[in-house]
């Protein structure tokens, strides 16, 4: 490999989220990443430092023309440049998006298990959560579909928050399940907010489906949010983009953003992004391939080592959605035995929904040193959990 995944960053002290814990444990929980990004990034970042002065920023035509000119190449979609709008990130859009779109008291539908900041961004701005859960047969999650269209059609539903890919179960949703959301939706006036902030990371011979390439009706009634932060390990420089094709659509969201002054820029959040963007196609494909070799190397280990509990298939993102129906207790209670016995720290599945309370989430996108520790910290856990 041209890149080196496998140098150890040591991220204490650097008042990071994830490493900000206990000095004996170990974070796999928070969905970022622990190596370095794109080499060209670092030096772009470094120099745009050096010039010293940091006055208000704009967004300029390279920042769209780079967002645009990734789809087309990387995802083989069309986005126009006036379809794209600058935020701070991800999920300050979302909040933004349900104060905007959404009344108070209305419904907002999510797919549970699911991003737990989900329900804040509903919860917190006073509309109301319902969830059309998704099936697990013990092995993979499907939709149901009749659940779907019943709860679309209630009156109340305005919203659908769509993950696509899935989070936490890594599912890369099909062209026909997206179109039949698209369908539902339209047919019962429920616009499609679609979070695809983790479509970059899928495994080296998958492809994500962006939600607006299905067809006009799913182009025509959604919202999507992407970032560099996910693919390019950029959450810290707080920068995201909104895409809405359509025009009247379009200025509500553009209206909602400004107003709740969520799209203005910082240098390093521009800079960052026309970088990764232009000069990070190779360092994703090595890095899928890295994340690819991981996810084996955590099957084959849990297979093995730890055969009470199993991983649920998946083919996106660097998070595994492990199953611990065979253990007693909630995730809450495994997890946190898990890391008080051994300091490994795994986000508990209860908090993704009530469906979510027999699984742990755990990331995996370290070197391989770290997450061989992970796993062994895992393997002692479980054997004094069920002594």
């Amino acid at each position: 490999m041209k890149y080196n995944f496998d140098k150890i960053v040591n991220r204490r002290n650097t008042y990071s989220c994830k490493w900000d814990i206990g000095e004996n444990e170990l974070p796999m929980w928070i969905a970022d990443m622990d190596f370095q990004t794109v080499p060209e990034v670092i030096e772009d970042l470094k120099q745009r430092a050096t010039h010293g002065v940091f006055g208000y920023s704009i967004v300029p035509d390279e920042w769209y023309d780079a967002y645009s000119n990734w789809w087309k190449t990387m995802h083989n979609y069309e986005i126009k440049n006036e379809w794209l709008m600058f935020t701070t990130g991800v999920v300050s859009a979302i909040s933004s998006i349900v104060r905007k779109i959404t009344t108070p008291a209305e419904k907002v539908l999510i797919q549970t298990p699911v991003y737990n900041v989900f329900f804040n961004s509903i919860l917190n701005n006073g509309r109301e959560v319902i969830t059309n859960d998704l099936v697990y047969d013990g092995t993979n999650y499907h939709i149901d579909f009749d659940d779907l269209e019943k709860e679309l059609s209630d009156p109340q539903t305005t919203l659908m928050i769509l993950c696509n890919p899935h989070n936490p179960i890594g599912k890369i949703w099909s062209k026909e399940e997206l179109a039949r959301i698209g369908e539902l939706c339209a047919k019962y006036n429920v616009i499609v907010l679609s979070d695809e902030i983790h479509c970059d990371i899928t495994d080296p011979d998958k492809e994500y489906i962006p939600f607006g390439s299905v067809n006009e009706t799913c182009q025509n009634n959604a919202i999507f949010c992407f970032s560099v932060s996910k693919a390019f390990n950029l959450a810290g420089l707080q920068s995201a983009a909104v895409c809405v094709p359509n025009p009247i659509l379009r200025h509500k969201v553009w209206r909602g953003i400004n107003t709740d002054e969520v799209a203005e820029p910082n240098d390093f959040a521009i800079y960052g992004a026309i970088s990764a963007l232009n000069n990070g196609k190779e360092w994703l494909g090595e890095l899928k391939e890295y994340l690819y070799e991981n996810k084996k190397i955590v099957n084959e280990f849990v297979k093995n080592q730890i055969p009470i509990l199993k991983i649920v298939p998946s083919n996106a993102t660097y998070l595994l959605w492990i199953d611990c129906h065979n253990l007693e207790g909630t995730s809450k209670e495994i997890a946190d035995f898990i890391r008080s016995k051994t300091g490994l720290y795994l986000s508990s599945g209860h908090i993704y929904g009530e469906n979510g309370k027999h699984f742990l989430r755990m990331n995996i996108a370290c070197p391989k040193t770290l997450l061989m520790d992970g796993l062994n910290r895992l393997k002692k856990a479980i054997e004094l959990y069920v002594k």
